[in-house]
């Protein structure tokens, strides 16, 4: 409990500053609820991470995001109104060893200064950075809101849900003195052991940077968790398979995602929230009955955990 004004008011701790977490928090303080924001991580964004490489931010993390949701168009038109997000691109190519295709799909989004811009553009003030919570003990708030993947969540209350499991990626950034291949936006990249995303980075952030992020394969991030950098050598190999880009890069960048994207879903659940002793929600993409997990799946099941929460402690 907060007091504020001689008056006892509850308070949220929201365990996650990724989307989820920050779209959660936001809910709950819109209707007067104290929130405690902790992440073990030095920065918020979570899965969109977007670190500064070489002098510029270079998106790791969530490649892009797209809308469905009226309410989460709504939060993505004040960023594009803002300059923080932009339409990039509605096509992408399809490489694959048939060959060289394309598949056009609703807008892709992105951002000029990464995607974790979006985030820090939710969270709350005072966030309180590396701080690491080893048991849900630790914690004497009101309410605890779990806004991770299911296999950190699972750590800490292994019997709040069936939890889904989650596949690894490695992130590959690479960067060159100039273009050297003939992809114009990005590419999804099927039946290869390596690689199964790229991205034009310089595209995608519109500074022509030129600059390529790879995702690997589940297979090939599980066989170099523990030296992630021993997955640029395979990574540079796919892009001269896949794009022929045979000059060398400047410089390479590594990110381990060891929790990278779901591998089910909860169906038709969008969020988890458990009655007890004390409340206990859960929130993530993996929480997407609305199709497969993604940014918005993500941003939907953080407000919509929220809104639940608040109804929970003021009842």
């Amino acid at each position: 409990m907060t007091t504020v004004a001689g008056m006892v008011s509850p308070c949220v701790a929201v365990v996650g500053a990724g989307l989820s977490g920050a779209a959660c928090a936001q809910a709950l303080r819109e209707r007067g609820i104290a929130v405690e924001m902790l992440e073990r991580g030095r920065a918020p964004g979570g899965r969109m991470a977007s670190p500064t490489v070489q002098g510029r931010r270079v998106d790791v993390g969530a490649a892009y995001f797209t809308i469905k949701d009226a309410g989460f168009s709504a939060v993505a038109d004040g960023w594009v109104e803002r300059g923080l997000a932009h339409p990039w691109t509605d096509t992408f190519d399809v490489l694959s060893p048939e060959g060289r295709d394309a598949t056009s799909g609703p807008v892709r989004f992105a951002t000029s200064g990464g995607l974790r811009s979006l985030v820090r553009d939710l969270v709350p003030e005072g966030i309180r950075f590396e701080t690491e919570i080893a048991t849900l003990d630790e914690l004497d708030h009101d309410a605890v809101v779990l806004a991770m993947p299911d296999p950190q969540a699972a750590r800490l209350a292994p019997e709040a849900c069936a939890w889904v499991d989650y596949e690894p990626v490695i992130a590959v950034a690479a960067g060159w003195a100039q273009r050297c291949w003939s992809l114009a936006d990005a590419a999804f990249v099927n039946d290869d052991p390596d690689v199964s995303f790229v991205a034009d980075d310089g595209s995608r952030r519109g500074d022509g940077a030129a600059v390529l992020v790879a995702h690997t394969t589940a297979a090939r991030a599980r066989l170099h968790l523990d030296q992630p950098a021993d997955a640029v050598a395979p990574v540079l190999s796919a892009l001269r398979r896949l794009l022929d880009v045979t000059a060398e890069p400047s410089w390479t960048h590594v990110h381990r995602w060891t929790f990278a994207k779901p591998a089910g879903t909860h169906g038709d659940a969008e969020f988890a929230l458990i009655t007890g002793d004390r409340l206990l929600g859960v929130c993530g993409d993996a929480w997407c009955p609305s199709g497969a997990p993604r940014v918005e799946s993500a941003w939907m099941s953080g407000r919509r955990l929220g809104a639940a929460v608040a109804d929970a402690v003021e009842g």
